[in-house]
């Protein structure tokens, strides 16, 4: 980040004084005006619900541009990494800002490997749970455990960073198979060694004593590419959750957990069960597209077509058209006939083609289609978002890192605009009406 070479000044006229800010540009031509002595100097804050126009750090790790629907990590194309890597290699990608060659890449697989199982004492919080306990809050819930159990951050966090990385990205596939054993009442499964990444959690998934899981190329390339996908996404809600927590010097457990409860949120990582939610009710409704399509033109309804838009792309999000195509290929190796697909599809079709949605940038996102390969690998719904935070791990843990090695970090503390009530005399009780 460099401050732009002509014009590198914007004028800012408050009470009759001018104040010259510096112009601040990324490597890719992100511009910024820089405003951080702005209170010191002025008086004033901004105003900026949901941080919408404000950029929170400088980062090195991803670059979205959501008006030409490109997305890269470390400077890579998602399209060329969802295509030609495995997930482990995308994950390493992100923690060392550097695509692995044969030895690295086989070095970080055997401490995936050796760390895949959770302490012993750990399995009996499963037994403490509620059975219809969300996956979710037993997932954040165990994640910030591991810090009683593996206590070495507790001095310097950036000492044991790899292999505090390594155990997170290795044990929380372990923790989410877990949780869902216990949750229908199977035997846990754990972990083997002559198993993948993600053919390893597949197994601990879906393998029981009477009857095998087999574990298919296919299905563990269709896991791969969707964690790919969702492994970092700049500045987002739960990211930007991550760093908040880092800020205040909160371990990197407690900072996960944090991102783990954003992404929980409905507007957040719950977008793809509210799709699966939207496509089961259309078929419900002997799939009355128009019917839907109206009511979500209609202002005074509710409804809104989930799966369509996004806070950033403002075209085509580039992860939803890699997902479409994995879709189509996962369904028919699987041999799975889902009514749901021919719905999506249609609905696609429908939303693409009208002035309206079009004019409003609501294209499909990497939720639209993504629940549908889940619900074809067998995962529930109520798992989807859990799917979404094994993803998405690397990048929060990229991201905490960057933050925690920035000499620039402060804590995070937004200000607020006051519009409650003035000052006021105190009653005594005694005189209160």
């Amino acid at each position: 980040m460099s401050e732009t070479d002509q014009n590198n000044t914007a004028s800012l006229k408050i009470d009759g004084k001018t104040y010259e800010l510096s112009l601040l540009e990324g490597t890719e031509g992100d511009k910024s005006i820089d405003i951080r002595n702005l209170l010191r100097d002025t008086g004033y804050t901004v105003f900026d619900t949901g941080y919408k126009n404000s950029a929170s750090c400088s980062s090195t790790i991803t670059y979205l541009d959501g008006g030409q629907g490109i997305l890269r990590y470390r400077g890579y194309a998602i399209e060329d990494l969802a295509e030609k890597c495995l997930f482990i290699e995308v994950a390493y990608l992100l923690l060392h800002n550097k695509l692995p060659n044969r030895e690295e890449l086989e070095a970080f697989r055997v401490m995936l490997e050796q760390q895949a199982l959770i302490h012993e004492d750990m399995i009996h919080f499963f037994d403490n749970f509620p059975p219809n306990a969300s996956p979710m809050s037993i997932l954040s819930s165990m994640v910030t455990s591991l810090h009683n159990f593996y206590p070495e951050m507790s001095g310097d966090p950036l000492e044991n960073i790899d292999l505090t990385a390594t155990r997170l990205i290795s044990k929380i596939r372990t923790i989410a198979a877990f949780s869902f054993k216990k949750s229908i009442g199977q035997p846990l499964v754990y972990p083997r060694n002559d198993l993948s990444y993600c053919g390893n959690f597949l197994n601990m998934m879906f393998d029981t004593p009477v009857r095998p899981y087999i574990v298919l190329p296919e299905v563990v390339a269709a896991l791969n590419k969707l964690l790919i996908l969702h492994a970092d996404h700049e500045q987002n809600c739960s990211t930007s959750a991550v760093r908040l927590v880092g800020s205040a010097g909160g371990n990197l457990y407690a900072s996960i957990s944090a991102g783990i409860n954003a992404l929980w949120g409905p507007l957040h990582g719950g977008a793809n069960e509210a799709v699966i939610e939207m496509l089961e009710a259309i078929h419900a409704d002997n799939n009355d597209y128009k019917k839907y399509i109206a009511k979500a033109k209609d202002k005074n309804d509710p409804f809104r077509l989930s799966g369509f838009g996004h806070r950033v792309y403002k075209t085509y999000d580039p992860r939803g058209e890699i997902i479409k195509a994995a879709c189509d290929g996962i369904l028919d190796v699987l041999n799975v006939k889902d009514p749901l697909l021919e719905i999506a599809r249609n609905l696609e079709d429908i939303v693409l083609t009208d002035d309206y949605f079009v004019s409003r940038h609501l294209y499909p996102n990497i939720d639209f289609y993504s629940g549908i390969i889940y619900r074809a690998l067998g995962i529930p719904t109520n798992m989807f978002t859990v799917m979404f935070a094994l993803g998405r791990l690397p990048g929060w843990i990229a991201q905490w890192r960057e933050m925690r090695e920035d000499q620039d970090t402060k804590i995070c503390r937004p200000r607020q605009i006051y519009v409650g009530a003035p000052a006021r005399k105190f009653v005594p009780l005694c005189e209160r009406l």
